[in-house]
């Protein structure tokens, strides 16, 4: 079993201890799985209906009837599209399917590295900076397919920053346990240079 499925099924298992074995108790545990998990996947929903003794298929409507429920994990970053009258009229669509093609995905769906989910939201109270789109919490106005190749790209310099950080940090450790371990306590030992 791997290694994410074990995870799954061990904080699905931990919610299920907080409930009983009743039917109507199932909104409730979807629930607190998703908050456990962030979405609710597939082995999740199989261990909840064994768990309260219903058919797979009972779960699997719930979940896909309640918008609340993801079916896919979420991504690093969140991304909203408004698609509401002002940002539909500006051009929302545009910018949607601009999303779409730049990150490989659809609507509702994550990034294969999850980096990146993509949804639409039906408004987010900006009107006068129609289309908009919201990344994380962040509200982005006047957006064009332009824009979402702009930041798109302050995203992945950005990545790019941290992964470098995260190198040099690691260097340095590296770097510090080689003259601890070649001074020895010796007076006159060199310090790395980094």
């Amino acid at each position: 079993m791997s290694g994410e499925k074990e995870e799954i099924l061990g904080k699905t298992r931990k919610v299920l201890k907080r409930f009983s074995r009743k039917r109507e108790n199932l909104v409730p545990i979807l629930q607190q799985v998703q908050d456990e998990l962030g979405y609710t996947p597939r082995e999740a929903m199989i261990e909840i209906a064994n768990f309260l003794e219903i058919p797979e298929m009972d779960v699997y409507g719930v979940v896909t009837f309640y918008n609340q429920f993801r079916l896919n994990p979420p991504g690093k970053h969140s991304v909203r599209v408004c698609l509401g009258t002002a940002c539909h009229m500006k051009g929302g669509y545009i910018v949607l399917d601009s999303w779409k093609r730049r990150l490989g995905i659809d609507q509702g769906e994550t990034t294969p590295d999850r980096e990146f989910d993509l949804d639409t939201v039906a408004c987010v109270g900006c009107c006068a900076m129609a289309p908009v789109t919201v990344v994380d919490s962040e509200v982005e106005g006047k957006i064009s397919p332009t824009r979402v190749d702009g930041i798109l790209l302050s995203y992945k310099l950005e990545k790019e920053k941290e992964s470098k950080g995260k190198a040099r940090g690691k260097k340095k450790a590296k770097g510090k346990g080689k003259a601890k371990s070649r001074s020895n306590g010796q007076v006159g030992a060199s310090a790395p240079t980094c």
